[in-house]
């Protein structure tokens, strides 16, 4: 269900567009929602979002993808790509994590999706992060679950992520089991590194736990 509120009554403001509604009532039009995703996985990339929505748009179940099914995940994302006055993706990968530190390859990130919008946005809302650009941005602290249009930019993220993971990244390395745990340390994925060592997508820096399994493998 999608529901256009009036911006003059403030009593019309839903919860998650709180900050939205204040940005737009000082006259910035194009306020992009930034999220990453992939932040503690052991494999692949990091990825983030950046989503403009339509000025007064409330997108019904939108909310932090961790929150969300996967069905449901699925189903937000076409109706956001469909919805939004602009959307990009970017991606760092384990290589540049591994030299950089994974808290700046989130940013690089971020940045990147920024830089990638074919909108210039007016503002940035952020979650918990700072991105490297010039624009006005405020960064706020779970902001996957404060404002609709990290919300969202969670959900596309999080979604294009898991698609790379069930797709191409499973088939280059299927005996790892990339498309069940999403690249993340769970036992199954801990115990397929001990037992067949990491592949040049798996984040070496993360891995000095996984040693440990492996030298009571053998």
């Amino acid at each position: 269900m999608i529901i256009y509120h009036d911006n003059g009554k403030e009593d019309n403001v839903t919860e998650l567009l709180k900050y939205e509604q204040q940005y737009w009532e000082q006259s910035y039009e194009y306020i992009a929602g930034i999220d990453e995703v992939g932040r503690g996985c052991l494999f692949g990339d990091v990825v983030a979002a950046a989503v403009i929505l339509p000025v007064g748009l409330e997108l019904e179940g939108v909310n932090d993808s961790k929150k969300l099914s996967e069905k449901k995940r699925e189903l937000l994302y076409d109706i956001i790509m469909d919805q939004a006055v602009a959307i990009s993706v970017g991606y760092v990968d384990a290589e540049t994590i591994d030299r950089i530190n994974i808290k700046q390859a989130a940013r690089e990130a971020m940045k990147k999706a920024v830089l990638g919008l074919s909108i210039q946005p007016d503002y940035l809302l952020v979650d918990a992060e700072k991105v490297d650009v010039n624009i006005p941005q405020l960064s706020i602290i779970k902001g996957d679950a404060n404002s609709q249009s990290i919300a969202a930019a969670s959900i596309i993220a999080k979604v294009t992520r898991d698609r790379l993971c069930q797709g191409s990244w499973e088939a280059m390395f299927p005996e790892y089991g990339i498309a069940i745990h999403k690249g993340y340390a769970t036992k199954l994925h801990r115990e397929q590194i001990a037992a067949l060592g990491p592949t040049p997508m798996h984040r070496r820096s993360f891995l000095s736990n996984v040693q440990v399994v492996q030298q009571t493998l053998f």
